[in-house]
């Protein structure tokens, strides 16, 4: 994958990490706007490649009755307005096939979520729209097995593709990180660090995942001097009543620091 040739993407040539954040689902258009303003000036500051990150629906829920989103159309016109707005390219999750192409008309990158990674048919239909795609380690996959998700985006004769590590389970409550995973899944492709999705409890009792955003500095750190790629980052600027996810998001008011310190860590890292 060439980050440059991800549309509307600045400070390409800056040699720092790229940046995809933004909320865990699009809520309605005045959070989203609210979001993304501040992390634009936050990243154009820094000079950091930043991609806006909003799920346009919620497929894989713990309970039936937890937030799955405001209308398919309604959430994607709203991505679409904030990469009018502020120039920025966007990036969204796609759960089934007829999500490929709905969604590659309002979004410049597809995610597929770590619970699908191996489902081929949804792979390569987000291959088959030319579109840059993201593939998330399933949480049950080892980073070896990651270049076959790879070779089947390629296969469709689409080299934009990346791979986004969030996470291994580690019991029934927990995810860890193996930092091994990142120099194996950079010879296969871009590598991203989903840092706060890594940080989930999953399997609560409640129905409703759990999280540890006190570490997250700590993740995304290691990361940085790892040298990975990009940083994901889930972030609201009231994570307490997010609608989804918020017990692992990065409150915003927080990520300005953050970004200037993993810059300062990746500024060292480069003079090695």
């Amino acid at each position: 994958m060439k980050l440059e040739n991800i549309p509307q993407i600045h400070n390409a040539d800056s040699l720092n990490f790229f940046l995809l954040a933004g909320p865990c689902a699009i809520e309605g258009e005045e959070m989203a706007l609210r979001i993304a303003e501040k992390v634009v000036e936050i990243t154009d500051k820094l000079k950091i490649p930043y991609v806006f990150k909003g799920s346009f629906k919620k497929a894989n829920r713990s309970r039936i009755d937890s937030f799955t989103g405001i209308g398919d159309e309604k959430a994607l016109k709203i991505l679409r307005k904030v990469s009018e707005t502020f120039k920025v390219p966007t990036i969204t999750d796609i759960h089934e096939i007829s999500d490929a192409k709905l969604a590659a008309e309002y979004v410049d990158i597809l995610q597929i979520p770590a619970f699908l990674v191996r489902q081929t048919d949804l792979v390569v239909a987000a291959a088959e729209t030319g579109k840059t795609v993201n593939l998330k380690k399933g949480q049950f996959m080892s980073p070896e097995a990651m270049k076959h998700a790879v070779t089947k985006v390629t296969d469709c004769n689409n080299e934009q593709v990346m791979v986004t590590d969030r996470g291994t389970m580690f019991g029934y409550k927990d995810m860890i990180v193996d930092f091994r995973g990142i120099p194996t899944m950079r010879e296969f492709a871009p590598t991203v660090l989903d840092v706060t999705h890594s940080l989930q409890q999953p399997n609560q009792t409640s129905g409703v995942t759990g999280g540890r955003p006190d570490m997250i500095e700590t993740i995304a750190r290691a990361g940085v001097v790892n040298n990975v790629d990009g940083l994901f980052i889930e972030t609201h600027f009231d994570p307490a009543n997010a609608k989804s996810d918020g017990a692992n998001m990065l409150d915003l008011k927080y990520l300005e620091q953050l970004m200037t310190n993993l810059v300062a860590v990746r500024q060292t890292i480069n003079a090695f």
